[in-house]
């Protein structure tokens, strides 16, 4: 049972009130020096799974745009200094960097869930598995881009792939196992709350 339309917009614009903390404040962004560590898919995630995939790719926008903020140094948080580096040499690639990946982390999230629940044996998995595909999806998206991007710009990518790679491993299995342990149990409370406040409708 979906929420209705108040409780969509309610639970859509809190989703977007916390990635707008999580990534203008220290709360949701660690800084790395070259590169900044997020939970800011966490949102984007709960969102798909509890109210779909529109939503999602909603959350997702909003989720590229604060890493724009960040990006041009309007968050509390320092920029990534290999995103400012890539924004000084094509604003345009810099923007992509910033939107694409945040968009893909829904879809992916999506599909995954959609694909594993669908069998018996691994409905389970099925969540917490959908939240870690999609915040693996962030991370080897925006890296990956991050590298070609460099290449395209005609900037040095020797001083950077060993950063990427070591970024890739330790902040991108961190935050997939954060989501994998977090989303699930909020997507769990959510939806009992929506049951229940149907119940006593």
């Amino acid at each position: 049972m979906k929420p209705n339309q108040n409780r969509r917009l309610a639970l859509t614009a809190l989703l977007v009130a916390f990635v707008f903390l999580l990534g203008l404040t220290p709360l949701g962004l660690i800084p790395l020096g070259f590169v900044n560590v997020t939970i800011l898919s966490v949102p984007v995630i709960i969102g798909t799974f509890t109210l779909g995939l529109g939503t999602g790719l909603l959350l997702g926008f909003f989720f590229g745009l604060v890493s724009l903020m960040s990006v041009l140094g309007l968050s509390m948080t320092p920029p990534s200094v290999l995103a400012g580096t890539l924004l000084g040499a094509s604003p345009v690639l810099a923007i992509l960097m910033c939107f694409v990946p945040r968009l893909l982390v829904p879809t992916f999230a999506h599909l995954s869930y959609q694909a594993i629940s669908s069998g018996k044996r691994t409905k389970k998995l099925a969540l917490p598995v959908a939240a870690a595909v999609g915040s693996l999806t962030n991370t080897v998206f925006y890296l990956g881009m991050m590298y070609l991007f460099y290449r395209f710009s005609a900037l040095d990518t020797s001083r950077i792939v060993s950063l990427i790679l070591g970024t890739a491993v330790i902040a991108g299995l961190s935050e997939a196992t954060v989501a994998a342990l977090v989303c699930p149990p909020i997507f769990i409370a959510i939806q009992k709350s929506t049951l229940q406040r149907g119940t006593d409708a």
